[in-house]
């Protein structure tokens, strides 16, 4: 299993989020608390925007440990941004390369995502079938992660059609057919009771939609959190999520919590979709398996 953070807020250094909090990304890096493996060292990656120079974002991947990336401690203190991905990974599937280090990128987006699809290889073929060319070409690895994103960019090209700004509910059912497709060519395959899982992030820099979804549910239990209010500070290891009153101006969304602050953290349930939009307003609601 892998471990993300995404973020959407007010302007903060990456180093508050990646680097100091003693249960930061960095530290799940070598020890996860919320997983039987406690390693995710096969490689990692950030993603961040600063809108006012593009939208296109920033993205910074490599093969090496997020532990000892000197780059990666070099940088995160001087990176500040409204919203940023990042991602460590633990490899299930296709080597360890950039190409297959999350987060992804396709345009304005980003894409992460914690999960698998078991026996990959036996639907890869027929879902590149399904495939227009652009997205076609846009697969540069070998990871079930960069087809499923593919997949659903795909769904969102179609829906969108010219110039449209999605919906909620629209980037919603985008996913949800995403899901759906993947586990009708896995009941083709003869391997539809395999379960799948999707803890998957999007963004475009000013809106975040991501799932918390498995195939089966009763035999899934990755974890997904998020936690939300005025900002995120980190001092000494100490990290909160400062609230001041009931604006909204900082957004987390963690695979595994970044303090024991269990008050601070909102556990996502199981086969939900959730979404923040630009004023930082969050919803969820269920999703059908």
């Amino acid at each position: 299993m892998c471990r993300f953070v995404a973020y959407l807020g007010k302007p903060i250094m990456a180093d508050e989020l990646l680097l100091k909090p003693a249960n930061s990304l960095v530290h799940q890096s070598f020890h996860a608390g919320e997983m039987s493996e406690p390693l995710n060292g096969d490689g990692f990656g950030i993603g961040w925007y600063i809108h006012e120079i593009s939208d296109r974002p920033g993205l910074f991947r490599a093969i090496t440990p997020a532990w000892n990336n000197r780059n990666l401690h070099y940088n995160a203190p001087l990176i500040r941004t409204n919203c940023l991905f990042a991602h460590i990974r633990a490899a299930t599937e296709g080597a360890i390369t950039e190409d297959n280090s999350h987060p992804f990128h396709f345009e304005r987006f980003l894409m992460m995502h914690n999960g698998s699809i078991p026996q990959f290889q036996r639907i890869r073929r027929k879902l590149l079938g399904l495939l227009n060319d652009e997205i076609f070409q846009w697969i540069k690895g070998q990871t079930d992660s960069e087809h499923v994103f593919a997949l659903l960019m795909q769904h969102v090209m179609e829906m969108k059609g010219a110039d449209k700004r999605l919906t909620e509910d629209e980037i919603k059912q985008c996913f949800q057919k995403t899901f759906d497709v993947i586990q009708a060519l896995k009941d083709e395959a003869d391997i539809g009771d395999e379960v799948s899982n999707f803890n998957v992030m999007v963004t475009n820099g000013r809106r975040i939609f991501g799932t918390r979804y498995s195939s089966n549910p009763e035999k899934e239990t990755r974890t997904l959190y998020y936690s939300a209010g005025s900002s995120f500070q980190c001092e000494n290891g100490a990290s909160r999520m400062v609230r001041n009153g009931s604006k909204i101006e900082t957004v987390l969304i963690v695979s595994e919590k970044l303090n024991k602050h269990e008050d601070e953290w909102t556990a996502i349930p199981q086969n939900h979709f959730i979404a923040v939009d630009n004023d930082l307003d969050i919803h969820m609601s269920p999703m059908t398996h």
